[in-house]
């Protein structure tokens, strides 16, 4: 758009690079190459982290250059009291008030990371935005106060205790702009923060679309024999893991399932003794095979309710693969009834329906994916999301200047 040359954009990440899992991540990566891609001049500060669980710093600090941005990384700080960040952790998980004092002692508490705050604090004038994501982490929390009248934050939100806190509904009423990736995140964001910035919108976010898929290959490569639904991204129970197992083992026991369950993600999936046989664990895959993962699939399985998008989906149904999801998700259930392209359940009785549908009329269940297919093509390329990215930051860079 005119005048991207002249604008110079930082995205603050928690975690980037190779291996690095996490919606938000992924958003973020994909949005800081593309606007470089077309003129901008951007950099991405991030952590020497790779682990959302342990938060160690497994990369090497310093600035480096990938495909068109420069990326400076920072060493993160842990918390001093492991046993105060946990009772913490606790009180917030179950919903109970805590203090702003106790709130800020919290985010502290997963990590720190002093040395990006303080160069983004000397060079912020120099950034015509800065973009931050996602908001329960400490990096978006310090970061947005920095310069929050040039500050966009893409908060991710779901609805969970830690939305709620007023340490998030403050810095989403403080930036400068928001960008949300559905229509349900942005309803929730203004449930959760009723003073926020009137310069937000809902840009959406995009996958890229392969140039060809290797179904047969890929189940040759890794040894699978049997038709199978996927489950890919993080085992654990915030994304619905365990609620998964748990449906798939009695679906199992009800009927002569055809399906094994293949995973692929981080995370260790402690799956139970009696359906071990069952569920085959792929581990983490690259960039290039995990497409065809979603290819190979008979469906893909969403158990998570924590959806401010689901980028899982919009690769399965370009993939061609439909959509089994979670009713209890509001974004996830949104993006089938918008599409046609997913079946959802609220039970384990209607999950076990669900994969009987896709065993018994593999023609309709076909004819979903379809659906989903031109749902993504029509919506969510990134071609339509970097035009809404632009338009937001061409309006900010406006105000700014006034």
């Amino acid at each position: 758009m005119t005048g991207s040359q002249a604008m110079r954009i930082a995205f603050v990440t928690p975690r980037y690079g190779e291996g690095v899992v996490g919606g938000s991540e992924a958003v973020m990566a994909e949005a800081a190459l593309g606007l470089a891609g077309r003129g901008y001049e951007v950099e991405l500060l991030t952590t020497c982290a790779r682990s959302h669980f342990s938060w160690e710093n497994e990369f090497e600090a310093g600035t480096s250059h990938d495909r068109g941005i420069t990326v400076r990384r920072y060493p993160t700080v842990s918390a001093k009291s492991r046993l105060l960040a946990g009772e913490l952790e606790r009180r917030v998980q179950a919903g109970e008030q805590l203090t702003e004092t106790e709130q800020i002692a919290w985010v502290n508490g997963r990590f720190r990371v002093p040395d990006l705050y303080i160069d983004l604090a000397k060079n912020a004038r120099s950034f015509d935005a800065i973009i931050l994501s996602p908001y329960l982490f400490w990096s978006t929390i310090y970061g947005a106060e920095v310069a929050p009248e040039r500050t966009i934050v893409m908060p991710c939100l779901h609805d969970e205790p830690y939305a709620w806190l007023s340490i998030v509904s403050k810095t989403l009423s403080a930036s400068a702009g928001l960008w949300f990736l559905s229509e349900p995140e942005h309803q929730l964001g203004h449930r959760v923060a009723p003073g926020m910035s009137a310069h937000h919108s809902v840009v959406g976010a995009a996958v890229n679309v392969p140039v060809a898929y290797d179904p047969a290959g890929f189940r040759e490569r890794h040894g699978l024999n049997r038709p199978f639904i996927l489950y890919a991204g993080r085992r654990e129970d915030g994304k619905g893991w365990r609620q998964l197992l748990g449906g798939f083992a009695a679906a199992l026991v009800g009927g002569d399932l055809p399906f094994d369950l293949v995973t692929v993600g981080v995370g260790a999936p402690n799956v139970p003794e009696g359906i071990r046989e069952r569920v085959i664990d792929l581990g983490f895959l690259d960039t290039d095979e995990l497409p065809n993962a979603f290819a190979a699939a008979e469906a893909m399985i969403q158990p998570s309710v924590n959806e401010s998008f689901s980028r899982t989906m919009m690769e399965s149904w370009l993939a061609g693969t439909p959509v089994i999801a979670n009713a209890a998700g509001e974004v996830i259930t949104w993006h089938c009834e918008r599409s046609g392209g997913g079946l959802s359940y609220n039970d384990d009785l209607e999950f076990a329906q669900c994969l009987r549908f896709v065993a018994e009329a593999p023609k309709a269940a076909s004819a979903l994916a379809e659906r989903g297919r031109e749902y993504v093509l029509a919506n969510y390329t990134w071609e339509i999301v970097l035009n809404n990215m632009e338009q937001s930051l061409v309006a900010l860079s406006r105000q700014v200047k006034r």
